[in-house]
Formats: structure tokens, sequence, C-alpha cells
């Protein structure tokens, strides 16, 4: 009886929980100028930071985990997204991200019915210039630091503790591995991982 009790507690909690978060995050969206068309659905309050000027367009049916008490996958951190002065962000329909780091420099398009898996990374941009002067004079990073689009086409499935770098293009369907650096663009309907990631096999549709 009691374990029945505790039970039916913490899935009333959960969806209680969930519900008040998801109200949350709309709202936080709204204060940060993030237009979503539709249904945002997020377990805890991710992180947002948005420049001025930046542009960020979530569409329906977006799904966030943000759950740092009881993530099925041990991580303990909430979603982040950050988008720079001049960036854009465009996240299409049915997305569903976990733990997820998407940091927006310059340009980042997200198609339909993609998933990211937990603690993955997107990242269009170096963060630090790679030539040690520039870095130990501090030159401005805007001027400096390479940045470059990235574009993950429908139905892409993207592994969990991935890390996706600038300029990269991942066709539609393809799967990238848990674990896997991407650094370089995947055609349509093929799997790749590693670090670096490489190809390991045509999807048979």
């Amino acid at each position: 009886m009691i374990v029945w009790l505790y039970k039916g507690i913490k899935i009333f909690y959960a969806r209680v929980f969930s519900h008040i978060t998801s109200i949350l995050t709309r709202l936080c969206f709204r204060l940060n100028g993030i237009q979503f068309l539709g249904k945002v659905r997020s377990s805890g309050v991710p992180v947002i930071h948005m420049s001025l000027n930046s542009v960020c367009v979530i569409g329906k049916n977006f799904s966030m985990g943000n759950w740092v008490v009881n993530n099925a996958s041990g991580v303990k951190a909430k979603s982040k997204i950050e988008v720079r002065r001049g960036a854009e962000l465009i996240i299409g329909e049915n997305v569903g991200i976990t733990s997820v780091t998407i940091m927006c420099f310059d340009k980042i398009h997200i198609g339909d019915n993609v998933m990211i898996g937990v603690g993955s990374h997107i990242f269009d941009t170096n963060f630090h210039n790679i030539n040690p002067v520039d870095r130990i004079q501090k030159k401005d990073p805007k001027d400096t630091v390479r940045t470059a689009p990235i574009i993950i086409k429908d139905n892409v499935f993207i592994g969990a503790f991935s890390i996706i770098l600038k300029g990269v293009t991942i066709g539609k369907n393809s799967v990238v591995a848990a674990g896997s650096v991407v650094t370089k663009s995947i055609p349509d309907n093929q799997i790749w991982g590693g670090n670096p990631a490489q190809f390991i096999k045509e999807i048979e549709l």
C-alpha cells in the first residue's frame, strides 16, 4: 500500500512539475523575444540568453528536458540556448532535446522531427582565436574567430553526448552515433560516428 502511494505521489508530482515548468519556460521564451509557434513542453526551466538583434523561432510541438533531479541518463544539467547579436536560430516542428547546449553566433537551422540526445552540444563558432597572438592580444572575437552556419535537416537523430561543430550540414534521415564529434557534413540517409565522425553505413528506407 505504501509503495503504491509513493509511486502515485511521484507520478502526480512529475506531471504537476512538468506542467508548471512548461508554463514558466514559455514565459521565459516570451521575455527573451523567442517566437514559438505552438505547444512547448519542458521538464524544468532552461537557461536562455538572447542578445540584441538576434532571432530565434521555434516550431510546433517543441519538447525539452531540463530535469536536473531525475534524468534517466544521469546528467544533471539544464538545456541552454544562446543566440548572439545578429545571429539566427530556427528550430522546426516536433523537435526534442534533453540537456542540450545550442550556441548560435551566426546561423543554426534545425529541421522538423529532429531528436537531439542528452548532453549534446551544437556550436557554430570556435569561440576563441586559434592564433595564439590574437588570443594574447585579446583581439575582438567578432573580427577574428571563425563561425559558419549549421544545418540539421528533417528527421535527423543525434545520439547522446555528440558535438556538432561549425559549418556542418546533416542530411535528411541521417543518424549521428552517441559520443560523436561531427566536423564535416553528412549526406542524407547515412549513419556516422566517432571522433571525428566518419561514415558507418547507409540507411535503407
